[in-house]
This record gives structure tokens, sequence and C-alpha cells, in this order.
């Protein structure tokens, strides 16, 4: 059900709303001003032309407000901004075209988050057709932006922590869009499945040789836990800081190799991008650029020769502890009933509450997928039915081979 909005303002609304409305039009003056700014300073014609459409936008939206504001009060609107917006009036930032576009992209971001907001603090229905039509553009003109980067041959001239907040900024955008799982949530919803799936085939085993007696199911299914949990503990902890040292090890080879011959490392480099897709000139020009600093330079190297990178590490204890503590959460699903009930009941309940927490699990992993969740929980559910069904049967069948049921 969609939130009412209100056609007309309240009076005592009014200042507060026209004080919004003034402010959005001084942002879309100021936008206006910064594209027709980089307009006139862009010499291919092409970019040009999309400048100017962008400029022609922003002042679109600028009339906009303009007009929603002359509805509610007969003010004269002065735009009180920079003559040239955003733009840089140092003639050695403009230089710079690549990285101004990328802090543009950056703002128009910013912006969208800010006219999404508006859409839930504002009532008015006039306000919030225009909020529908310029969120709409501003997503188009984030895409444009990003078009005329991604055209331009120079690299972006950033430093490490400019780049890093324009990384951050962008991720975060991304995520908004695009729901991602943390990679421990990754780990936790695997251990999570490995501990249910073993230990729920260990109890219903168990269950089918003694007919569910509940001493002999919980003492096998909680030594199960444990032994299952610490072994995917362990082996998350040594995995992890196997990849730790293997990375070490190649950045140390990649070094050494460097400090013997620097040219040789750079044409490898440079034949290693050429390999993965890129022009013989760029991947040249890009070889040297890294090349300047020796530690960047190492780390590129091992990232694309050996497809390892110090990002995509995992700490061994953090991994270690979610594999722990996943594996037995998991694993103690199918062993709760038998601390309430015994025999048919308890292996009844248990299957339930079992096969409940597969599909619960498989449901999960659509975090990481792009498979729809119902069909994941339920691919996991038939798994675990024909686990559970098959380790009962032998546990039957091994019950009366050697007398327990």
């Amino acid at each position: 059900m969609s939130e009412a909005v209100d056609p007309i303002p309240q009076s005592d609304e009014v200042p507060g709303l026209l004080a919004l409305l003034e402010a959005n039009w001084q942002s879309e003056m100021e936008d206006h001003a910064t594209y027709k700014a980089f307009a006139a300073r862009e010499s291919d014609p092409r970019r040009r032309n999309v400048m100017r459409g962008l400029a022609a936008a922003e002042r679109h939206h600028a009339h906009l407000w303009a007009h929603e504001i002359g509805t509610l009060d007969e003010r004269k609107l002065g735009y009180s901004g920079p003559p040239e917006g955003l733009a840089p009036v140092n003639a050695k930032e403009n230089a710079n075209i690549d990285s101004q576009l990328q802090h543009l992209k950056i703002h128009e971001r910013s912006e969208i988050d800010r006219y999404s907001k508006q859409m839930h603090t504002l009532k008015n229905e006039a306000c919030h057709k225009i909020l529908l039509e310029v969120i709409a553009d501003e997503n188009e003109h984030y895409k444009a932006l990003s078009n005329l980067i991604r055209a331009r041959p120079p690299l972006p001239m950033m430093d490490g922590s400019q780049a890093r907040k324009a990384l951050a900024t962008l991720l975060a955008a991304r995520k908004k869009r695009h729901l991602e799982a943390a990679g421990w949530l990754n780990d936790a919803v695997y251990a999570a499945h490995d501990g249910l799936g073993s230990i729920f085939g260990i109890v219903s085993g168990v269950a089918g040789a003694t007919f569910g007696k509940s001493h002999y199911v919980m003492i096998a299914g909680l030594a199960g836990m444990v032994g299952s949990a610490l072994s995917t503990g362990t082996g998350a902890y040594l995995t992890a800081r196997s990849e730790r040292e293997l990375y070490e090890a190649e950045i140390v080879r990649e070094r050494q190799a460097v400090d013997y011959d620097e040219s040789e490392s750079r044409e490898v480099l440079a034949l290693s991008l050429q390999v993965r897709g890129l022009p013989e000139d760029v991947a040249e020009r890009l070889s040297h650029l890294l090349a300047e600093n020796k530690e960047g330079f190492v780390k590129a190297l091992a990232r694309i020769r050996a497809n390892v990178s110090e990002e995509n590490l995992s700490d061994p204890w953090r991994a270690a502890l979610t594999g722990v503590v996943a594996t037995a959460v998991g694993a103690f699903v199918p062993i709760i009933p038998f601390f309430f009930l015994s025999g048919m009941p308890a292996i009844a309940s248990a299957a339930v509450v079992s096969l409940c927490a597969h599909f619960a699990v498989g449901a999960s992993k659509s975090l990481m997928t792009v498979r729809p969740w119902w069909r994941s929980g339920l691919e996991l559910t038939a798994f675990g039915a024909v686990e559970g069904l098959t380790t009962f049967a032998i546990g039957i069948a091994l019950g009366r081979m050697v007398g327990t049921a």
C-alpha cells in the first residue's frame, strides 16, 4: 500500500517546504553551472554534447522546482552558488578531467540518495511527481558519467585515500541496489549446512538402529557435533593461514624478481595484461605506471600472475570461529527433539525440524547466488530427505544385524 500524500500542503508546513524546495533549486542550478562549465572546456565533440545535455537536464529540474515554489509563494529566486558550480577553477586541477568526472559521479549518487529520502518525508503530491522524474534523470546522469570515464584513455589521477573513499562510496551504492552477503556469512552458511547434513545423517542412522532411543542418539549426535565443529574450525583456520602464507611467499618471489630485473618484470606484467584482453599500448603504459611504486608493482604482479591479493585473504581466527559456531549450530538442530522425546515421536520430530532447517539454509544460500530462494531451499530439503531416509534405512539394517534394535 503506497504512502498517502497531501495534494495541498497545510499553511503551517509552507515555510519548511519552501526552504527545502529552494535548496533543491539551488542544487540543480549549481549542477547546471557545473556541466555547462565542463562542456565549455571539453574539446571532444561527443563528450561536449553529453555535457550540454546534462546541463540542460539540470536546468529543467531547476525549472520544475521553481514552478512548484511559485505555486506556494511569489518570491524571486537568485542563484547564490559559484559561477562554474562544482567545476574546478584551477587550470591544473581541470586538466585531470577523469578524476573530476569521478567526483561528479559520487555527487550524482549523493543527490539520488538525498532525493530518495525526500520521497519519504515530503507529503506534497506535486513534489512527489517531480522527485520521481528527477531521480530517474539523475540515475541516467550517473550512467552517462560512467560511460564518459570509460571512454577516456587517461587513467584517473587519485591518491590512495581518494581512491579508497571513492571505492567505498560506489560499493555502498551498489549494495543498496544489489544485496551481497559478507564473506564471513558465506562461510557461516556453508559451515551450518555441513554440520546439519552430517549430524542429521548420524542421528538418522543411530535412530534407525535403536528405534529412537534418545540417550544413544544424543550421545552419538553430541559427540558428532563437537567433532564436526572442531574439524570444520580447524580446517577453516588452516586454509586461511595457508592462503596468507602462500600470498606472502608469492610477494617475496615477485619482489626478488623485480630486484633482479625490473624491465623483465614490466614486460611480464604487460604481456599478462594483454593476455587478459588489454590493448598492447594500454598494457605497456599501465605496467610502466605501476612500476613507479615498487610495492604496488610487486602486489600487481602477484595479483595478475598468481591470482592472489591481500584484500581477498581471510582472517584465520575469524574463519575458525565462524566455522566452529556455525557448524555447531547446524549440527545441534537434529538433536534437539531427543532432549524431550524418545522413540518414533522423537524420530518424526527430528526429521521435520531438520528438513525445515535444510530449507532455511538452502534459502539463505540465495544471498550468494542469483537463484530464487525457494528453489535453493527445496533443493537442499530434497537432498536432506534422501540423506535422512538412506541413513535411517542403513541404521535399521545394521541394528538388526548386531541386535541393538
